[in-house]
């Protein structure tokens, strides 16, 4: 077995390897003076079962790139079997036609991983549970909600929890987070979206009076929905926000939102490199997710179940 890694998530990537005890292959990731980029791997691959560690955050395409091209150098060095790990898969949000003449795009990209090589993809959260249907080979799809579920246990356990999806779509992924917290309540965020990016709170949908409340997605972007959220709930009679996303891709001034909202804290996995911002803020904690990777790697080159890590 070989772990590899693009430039997207050194850090994640090297916990990985650390976690199963390997050394991370020996491999540069470069560009040329026009940003081209040009991947050269040092050490032989041949008949190596390769697992490719490259989320595809900010900026996205770069880091998509670096993936397709990391891919067509293990393919040509006769690797056995090449897995993409792609822990934050971009583009997810764009899994189908919102209005007239609009592209699917999280097809696109399942096509370019599959026809760049790869033989299987492994990833976490993904936005959409249909996008692992987008790909003609094996796909499995990690859940951070046993990592988040212990945490939210060793330091809120003690307080009378409440799970709240921040919209009425991340319900399934509420409900399985409060099923691990002991079947906690569950309430709802009813919300508007107009235009990307820009959310307005509607309804609480639950009595979350008296209530800590943990709020669950998969990704936050701009802040604005949890920081929306997080008033609406207060305003509601809930005694405490805090906050439980998966991936933080946390664009533009997201940062100094979270900074400046009531949230008590935001917790995020490491799937995405976390900025020298976010390293920054007293408002957000980072959980690793390293093992819990290298655990579904195990398997995946052990042949045995993945789906167990979850029972």
């Amino acid at each position: 077995m070989k772990i590899m890694s693009g430039n997207s998530n050194l850090p994640l990537a090297r916990a990985i390897a650390a976690y199963l005890e390997i050394p991370l292959t020996d491999a540069s990731v470069r560009r040329f003076a026009d940003e081209e980029i040009f991947v050269e791997i040092h050490e032989n691959v041949r008949g190596e079962d390769v697992f490719l560690v490259q989320p595809t955050g900010y900026p996205a395409n770069d880091n998509l790139m670096e993936l397709l091209i990391c891919i067509d150098a293990c393919k040509r060095a006769s690797a056995k079997r090449i897995t993409a790990v792609v822990p934050y898969f971009g583009y997810a949000r764009q899994d189908r036609k919102p209005g007239p003449r609009t592209p699917i795009s999280a097809k696109l990209v399942a096509n370019l991983i599959t026809e760049a090589g790869a033989d299987r993809v492994l990833a976490v959260d993904l936005h959409a549970g249909q996008i692992q249907g987008f790909f003609d080979i094996p796909t499995d799809n990690l859940y951070a909600a046993p990592v988040m579920a212990a945490d939210i246990q060793a330091r809120y356990g003690e307080r009378d929890l409440m799970v709240v999806s921040p919209d009425v779509g991340g319900v399934v992924r509420a409900r399985a987070l409060a099923k691990r917290l002991d079947n906690a309540p569950l309430a709802i965020v009813d919300k508007r979206r107009d235009r990307p990016g820009e959310s307005e709170v509607m309804n609480i949908i639950g009595e979350v009076a008296g209530r800590h409340c943990i709020l669950i997605d998969d990704i936050v972007d701009s802040g604005g929905t949890l920081c929306n959220a997080a008033d609406a709930l207060l305003e509601n009679g809930a005694k405490s926000v805090a906050a439980y996303i998966t991936h933080g891709v946390l664009s533009g001034g997201a940062v100094a939102r979270i900074d400046g909202s009531k949230l008590e804290e935001l917790v995020i996995s490491d799937s995405i490199q976390l900025t020298e911002a976010a390293l920054a803020s007293n408002r957000i904690r980072a959980l690793t997710i390293a093992p819990l990777v290298g655990e579904a790697i195990r398997r995946i080159a052990d042949e045995s179940s993945v789906s167990s890590l979850f029972d």
